[in-house]
């Protein structure tokens, strides 16, 4: 989600990490809380709608925590091994 705009840059959030991102690649205006798909290497490329937004990082949370749920577990047995 973009949290402020400069020029040709945005700040992002994303689970309370914050982020400058390029806007050299968005043929459109950003404004403050439109949410965007960033490559890794810091270039937005697409805003997409709240909705999708929500979703996608919904299933993101869920992985994330499904991961650290199976990283517990995995300690878990080779400690009672």
């Amino acid at each position: 989600r973009v949290i402020e705009v400069g020029d040709g840059v945005a700040v992002t959030e994303c689970f309370g990490q914050t982020r400058t991102v390029s806007l050299l690649l968005m043929n459109e205006d950003i404004q403050v809380g439109d949410y965007l798909l960033i490559q890794a290497g810091g270039f937005a490329f697409e805003r997409i709608e709240p909705e999708r937004a929500e979703e996608s990082l919904k299933l993101m949370q869920e992985l994330m925590t499904q991961s650290n749920d199976a990283r517990l577990w995995g300690e878990a047995r080779i400690g009672s091994a």
